[in-house]
């Protein structure tokens, strides 16, 4: 399917989500509300994100608000000689995959599982209006990796990756930094929620929960990624 640019804008939500307030302590910010389109975009514009509660990510939704942040600005990405060499052996593609990459990063067999077939259809939806994009990673014809996420504005919120084959998610997450800074705007970011050890090893950094809501407002205002 081709994919609309700009993004076509959903109807308001109506949820109240920037309304709002989170504890200095807690990541969860609020519980419940849906996964209309219009729901999950006010969500990001407000810094939160949608993760079910219940087992395996099930309902009720919860709308978190990370205290730290992980955040990946793309000039500090770090590429190492490795991976740069792994480049050569992946063919990428953008938006091809779009509910596979969803599926497979939604494998029950994962540890920590929580991606619902109600996200599925959630985000799949968000595809089809513009707003959720797959960077994908391809050998012989087969998807071995990728990654997915919502990109407002300046601003590319990854939701999850996954890997067939060694170093797949890495050359996906390289080739998203490729797309956020193509023209060079500073004030683009990829928000990554939780930093986790193999992130920080490529340059994603923990903010502050107010250092990251000042920078979304800027990055919101930055011009649109092409992923086109």
């Amino acid at each position: 399917m081709t994919v609309p640019f700009p993004p076509v804008e959903p109807p308001a939500s109506e949820w109240e989500l920037g309304r709002l307030r989170p504890t200095p302590d807690d990541d969860l910010v609020g519980a419940g509300a849906d996964l209309e389109p219009g729901t999950v975009l006010a969500a990001y514009r407000s810094g939160l994100f949608p993760m079910g509660l219940g087992p395996d990510g099930g309902r009720p939704l919860g709308w978190w608000s990370p205290q730290p942040r992980g955040v990946l600005e793309p000039r500090t990405f770090r590429e190492r000689r490795s991976l740069r060499k792994a480049r050569a052996r992946f063919e990428i593609r953008v938006d091809t995959a779009f509910v596979d990459v969803v599926h497979r990063c939604a494998d029950p067999e994962r540890e920590g599982r929580w991606i619902t077939d109600e996200i599925v259809e959630a985000y799949a939806a968000l595809h089809r209006l513009g707003w959720a994009h797959s960077i994908e990673t391809w050998r012989e014809d087969r998807l071995v990796g990728g990654l997915y996420g919502i990109a407002i504005g300046g601003l590319f919120a990854g939701e999850s990756m996954f890997h067939a084959e060694r170093d797949a998610s890495k050359v996906a997450l390289a080739a998203l930094v490729d797309l956020v800074r193509a023209d060079g705007d500073l004030r683009r970011l990829i928000d990554v929620q939780w930093a986790t050890e193999h992130l920080r090893g490529l340059g994603v950094a923990e903010w502050t929960r107010e250092r990251y809501l000042e920078a979304l407002g800027t990055a919101l205002d930055a011009p649109p990624i092409r992923f086109g």
